[in-house]
């Protein structure tokens, strides 16, 4: 056992101990009740509920995951459904889904993109272009750009998107203020600004500091509001470079927001495109105290470079870009190398289309092809986790209608959806920190106006599903054990959550992505991932969920992403070196075709999901298993086990509760399927660290007609078929 296996299981314990209690060495016998008095809770069909994503990656990537011998290895996993992934959505940039296409301005090669829509040579990779006229300091993808507030070049500036204006969005520009928000990094006196302003510029705006609550970025929750500084006001802005004194007195601020709230609608010289005259342009903006001769100490860092210049966020960023933008280490699988890759089964692919960075026009055009082709999507998800790259939920929700309207004039038929949330908050009217203050209504948590803008415009039926990603454990030096047994509880109350905000009920819920963690961490190739996957799919079809789709279908090298602990992993079924070939399949590669080929039986057909519990000793004892319960097509029972005491063995006797209290037991003959240490065990060793062992599930025969006794190693998953009750006819839950 390696010292970080142990040193997780030592502290896993103890904080297991710490948590629950745990019976005695006699109490280690449990039962499981299949509770059918109720009927199922849900049905679903396996082909349409349970898949896996594709995603954009470095530069020749796709050639290299796209070869045969790996094309077999991920065909092999058994996850039917696709989703294709958008990872220039995160970077901000904008999406050249087929290399050939035709700028607003083609004689300079720039502008706004649609790419072509015709039929031609098959589209293998597709490319993402950099935006030149960046706010974020950061963005969620590679993170290697920066923002145009702070680089200390005049010439370059941040503009926000003019799909935001009233010209595309049809309401008032009250409706969709801007603004730029510069992190000082600590508390500094302030008491002066110079804005060098670009075209379009702002008239009328206010400059705000943060008061209240510190957090680490503006794309938290803390308490606390934005408030003016004395003489932050502006009404009548022309432009230009000019000096504001925000106050006699210097105020400490880390957090500067100025709010733009209406513009000038005046393009720079010698612009064409309406576009050019929509929005607000900065070119540089200095922050700072005024000396005695009136001169800004500007505390900006100003510099062309991420990790040098003072962190800028925006409210949103202008599509615009030029042919020199292509970002040289970042594609896209192409639409068609991915469609004749045999990944897809013939079965419908969920499709992402760019919103916060991308044009209506373009997305437009990639159904017109999709439709050209033959393939089939029809669900498309509009955008790619908004809420985390600080975007108001009002104008997200803009962007979206403009894109679905767009998309619906193609096809009628199609199902748009989103948001690919990224995060979720209680529902107590808790507001991001970036956005605080800019709606007409109270400040409440993201989904709840989003929810809300689109009742109000009449559109809440253009939401066809909402999806979102689950990454529950940002702490990945933290005990796995602790983790693991949080899992079904969190995600079930994420799920309440949304509800909470005012989701309405039958909306259809996708989990376009979910893994242990969006950082790498060991466990994500160890055991504990295998079984936090099984709790999350277990929990999320229980509840009604219409779609899981896995990541990590991809061959990945491990990475290391904390700095607080020598902890290598990544969300895969099969790890790779770095040119993408396969060295070996991880626990959750085996977790996985332990459920699609044991847990479930005929793909296409419905499966009924009934609650299962975990009962003995006291009423309220918490006990570290997991059972999910399916009456499948075939007419046999099937119990996925999951066991997280990762250093103890538990006994379990299934039975089922019916009618009238009538309690009969799972009986054999049963076919039992299990996983655990005896056939996967890793080695932790850095960037070298490979599975000493990894071996499939295990197979045995329970035979006879006397009731089951299963005993479940520790950290285990266990698949168990039995005879047992026939329940009622399944309900119209099936999807």
């Amino acid at each position: 056992m390696s010292d970080f296996f142990l040193r997780l299981v030592v502290a896993g314990a103890v904080v297991m101990l710490a948590t629950m209690r745990l019976g005695s060495a006699a109490e280690a016998s449990l039962q499981v009740t299949i509770d059918l008095r109720g009927g199922p809770v849900s049905a679903f069909v396996p082909s349409a509920a349970l898949g896996a994503g594709v995603d954009g990656h470095s530069r020749g990537d796709a050639a290299a995951i796209y070869r045969s011998t790996t094309l077999r290895a991920m065909r092999s996993v058994g996850l039917l459904p696709l989703s294709y992934r958008l990872r220039t959505e995160l970077g901000i940039e904008a999406w050249h889904w087929n290399p050939r296409g035709r700028w607003s301005d083609q004689r300079r090669a720039q502008g706004y993109w649609t790419s072509d829509d015709r039929l031609g040579t098959p589209i293998l990779a597709s490319f993402g272009y950099r935006l030149p006229r960046r706010g974020n300091t950061i963005d969620q993808a590679e993170n290697d750009g920066y923002s145009r507030l702070a680089d200390g070049d005049p010439n370059s500036f941040w503009k926000s998107n003019p799909y935001l204006d009233r010209r595309y969005t049809g309401e008032d520009n009250d409706r969709h203020p801007q603004w730029l928000i510069a992190d000082l990094g600590q508390p500094q006196p302030v008491n002066a600004l110079r804005i060098r302003w670009g075209n379009p510029y702002a008239v009328r705006y206010t400059v705000q500091y943060w008061e209240g609550e510190d957090p680490r970025d503006p794309d938290e929750y803390p308490k606390g509001r934005w408030q003016d500084f004395p003489a932050g006001a502006v009404s009548e802005g022309r432009g230009g470079d000019p000096l504001l004194r925000l106050g006699a007195e210097p105020v400490p601020v880390r957090f500067l927001r100025v709010l733009l709230e209406q513009g000038s609608g005046t393009a720079p010289p010698g612009a064409q495109d309406p576009r050019d005259a929509l929005g607000y342009a900065v070119r540089e903006i200095a922050i700072g105290i005024l000396d005695s001769d009136d001169q800004l100490r500007d505390v900006v860092r100003h510099a062309p470079d991420r990790d040098r210049q003072t962190r800028f966020f925006v409210s949103s960023t202008d599509p615009w870009h030029r042919a020199s933008d292509l970002d040289p280490h970042v594609e896209q699988p192409g639409i068609d190398r991915v469609f004749a890759s045999g990944l897809t089964r013939g079965l419908p692919m969920l499709m992402s289309v760019g919103a916060l960075y991308d044009t209506p026009d373009n997305a437009a055009a990639l159904l017109r092809y999709l439709r050209r082709r033959g393939y089939l999507t029809p669900r498309i998800e509009i955008g790619e986790e908004p809420d985390g790259q600080y975007a108001a939920p009002e104008d997200y929700g803009a962007l979206y209608l403009q894109v679905a309207d767009a998309l619906r004039a193609v096809d009628l038929t199609v199902v748009v959806g989103g948001a690919s949330l990224q995060s979720f908050q209680a529902a107590n009217g808790s507001a991001m920190m970036a956005w605080s203050g800019t709606a007409v209504a109270p400040d409440q948590s993201w989904l709840h106006r989003l929810l809300n803008y689109w009742r109000e415009r009449g559109r809440l039926a253009d939401l066809g599903f909402l999806s979102f990603e689950w990454y529950p454990f940002d702490e990945v030096c933290a005990p796995a054990v602790d983790a693991l047994l949080q899992g079904p509880a969190l995600l079930s109350e994420a799920v309440a959550h949304l509800y909470a905000q005012g989701l309405p009920r039958g909306t259809p819920l996708i989990i376009t992505e979910y893994g242990y963690s969006a950082f790498s961490a060991q466990e994500e190739v160890d055991l504990p991932g295998a079984l936090f996957n099984a709790d999350v799919v277990g929990t999320f079809l229980g509840l009604g969920g219409q779609a899981a789709y896995l990541y990590g279908l991809e061959p990945t090298p491990l990475y290391r992403e904390s700095t607080h602990c020598d902890n290598w992993g990544n969300n895969t079924l099969f790890l790779s070196d770095d040119q993408r070939r396969i060295l070996a399949r991880t626990a959750t590669y085996h977790g996985t075709t332990l459920l699609n080929r044991h847990w479930l039986g005929n793909p296409d057909q419905a499966h009924q999901v009934y609650p299962a519990r975990v009962e003995g000793g006291q009423p309220d004892q918490v006990w570290p298993l997991t059972a999910y319960a399916l009456y499948r097509p075939d007419g046999r029972w099937a119990l996925l086990l999951v066991n997280k005491d990762p250093l103890r063995a538990w006994s379990v006797a299934p039975r089922f509760a019916g009618s009238a209290e009538v309690v009969a037991p799972l009986r054999g003959p049963a076919d039992l399927y299990q996983f655990s240490a005896v056939q996967y065990r890793w080695q932790a060793a850095g960037e070298r660290g490979r599975p000493l062992r990894s071996l499939p599930p295990r197979h045995s025969m329970l035979s006879g007609d006397a009731p089951l006794q299963i005993d479940l190693p520790p950290w285990s998953l266990t698949v168990v078929q039995g005879e047992g009750p026939q329940p009622s006819p399944p309900p119209d839950t099936a999807h």
